[in-house]
């Protein structure tokens, strides 16, 4: 086999063992990237975000080349919960992209993740199974991130229009959440592979969504009284997200589970965004006891992100490299 036989053989081994959770790896970065800007460390920022938009247009061709190529299999994995990963990928990276005033990105972005959201929200609910587990939580995770970056355009450009129906996809995530929730198997807490943390991770981003709509309202001129509703309801959803958040540490110390696992990605995005989740509500709801607490837990997530990226750079070697030839 020649040279660029061989490459091209590994790189197809490559795009065929990536799972559909994979998503989680660029909505990690994306929301690492996030907080970093909040936190003013932008060059480090910038990194995390060509690191996530990388992963995106690598993920990106492997859903376009099983839509083509392997029709049955993309059909199988559109009707589980991780696809949702690509919305909330596209959402965060979006929203990533605006903070740098590149608003036709954020456009196109948003109405990308609208797009699939559409066609795999009907799927997911229509194949659903009880107890649920954390990854069932992305159905909360890929509505917030639409409203995260509707209300993030609505208050940094002119349309102001795209308020109201992120509006509407907070309180429909919230909904989402609460039906997840009552359906939840706590045991995950002990033996979740990782994805677990999304538990959490799905009211930080609606937290996010709520500080997000707080600055909104403002921008739009809505009436003093639904930006009050959004500011509190970001302070008490934040409240709440520290609490899971002490819990899920708590269930790591007791019950540690340290082998590599790609849902691990799923621990990552949650302690990102439960950063960036406190340093937006800090600002839009005039709290500044939550600044120096996102100024903090970014450190964390980044690590377990450089951490992550490492391992499943490896894990993707091991598993698309040829097996050797015995006498070759």
């Amino acid at each position: 086999m020649t040279g660029d036989h061989r490459a091209r053989s590994t790189a197809g081994r490559t795009l065929e063992v990536i799972p559909p959770g994979a998503g989680a790896a660029a909505m990690s970065s994306g929301i690492v990237s996030v907080a970093l800007h909040l936190v003013g460390f932008e060059t480090f920022s910038l990194v995390w975000l060509v690191i996530g938009a990388v992963i995106w247009l690598v993920l990106s061709v492997v859903f376009a080349s099983r839509l083509i190529d392997d029709r049955a299999r993309w059909v199988d994995e559109a009707d589980t919960p991780p696809a949702l990963t690509g919305v909330a990928a596209t959402t965060v990276l979006g929203t990533r992209v605006v903070l740098l005033d590149w608003d036709l990105v954020g456009y196109a972005a948003l109405a990308i993740a609208l797009v699939a959201w559409i066609v795999l929200i009907p799927a997911v609910i229509r194949h659903w199974t009880s107890p649920t587990v954390g990854v069932h939580f992305l159905l909360c995770v890929a509505t917030q991130g639409v409203a995260v970056l509707g209300a993030t355009l609505a208050a940094t450009t002119t349309a102001h229009w795209i308020a109201i129906p992120s509006a509407a996809a907070f309180v429909l995530g919230l909904g989402f959440y609460v039906l997840v929730l009552v359906r939840f198997s706590f045991n995950q807490l002990r033996v979740g592979a990782g994805d677990h943390w999304v538990f959490g991770g799905a009211l930080a981003i609606s937290t996010l969504a709520a500080g997000k709509l707080s600055a909104a309202a403002q921008a739009v001129g809505w009436p003093e009284s639904l930006h009050l509703l959004f500011q509190r309801s970001s302070v008490v959803l934040m409240i709440l997200v520290l609490g899971c958040y002490g819990v899920l540490v708590v269930c790591e110390l007791i019950w540690p589970r340290l082998k590599y696992d790609v849902r691990r990605w799923s621990t990552a995005f949650p302690m990102g965004m439960t950063s960036a989740a406190s340093l937006t509500v800090a600002a839009t709801a005039s709290a500044p006891w939550l600044k120096p607490v996102g100024q903090v837990l970014v450190w964390p997530a980044v690590a377990l992100c450089v951490i992550l990226l490492i391992a499943s750079a490896r894990q993707l070697w091991t598993v698309s490299s040829p097996t050797p030839t015995v006498g070759a």
